[in-house]
C-alpha cells in the first residue's frame, strides 16, 4: 500500500513530465540515451529553455545525465516512468 510521501513523490515525478517538452524528452529517451546537442536538433528549442526542461526531469529523478568527455549523456533513471510512458505512448 502506497503511503502518503509515495503519493507526494508520484505527483511530482507527474507533474515534471506534464509539460509537453518535457514530455517529447522522456519519449525521446525510452529508445536511447541523447546528449543536449542531439535533443536540440529534434525539439527546435533553445539550448538554455532545453537545459532548463533537462533540470527539472533530473530533480525529479526521472532522468540521469552521464558525462563522457565534454558532453553528457542523458537517459531515463525511472523504471516506473518507463512504464508508465509505454502505456501512454504506445
Amino acid at each position: 500500500m502506497m503511503r502518503p510521501k509515495d503519493f507526494n513523490d508520484l505527483a511530482e515525478k507527474l507533474k515534471a513530465i506534464s509539460h509537453p517538452a518535457r514530455l517529447c524528452i522522456v519519449c525521446g529517451l525510452m529508445d536511447h540515451p541523447c546528449n543536449v546537442t542531439d535533443m536540440h536538433h529534434c525539439l527546435e528549442m533553445p539550448q538554455s529553455t532545453l537545459s532548463q526542461h533537462l533540470s527539472k526531469l533530473r530533480a525529479a529523478g526521472i532522468i540521469k545525465g552521464e558525462r563522457k568527455g565534454a558532453e553528457i549523456r542523458y537517459s531515463l533513471s525511472d523504471e516506473k516512468v518507463r512504464q508508465l510512458m509505454t502505456l501512454f505512448v504506445t
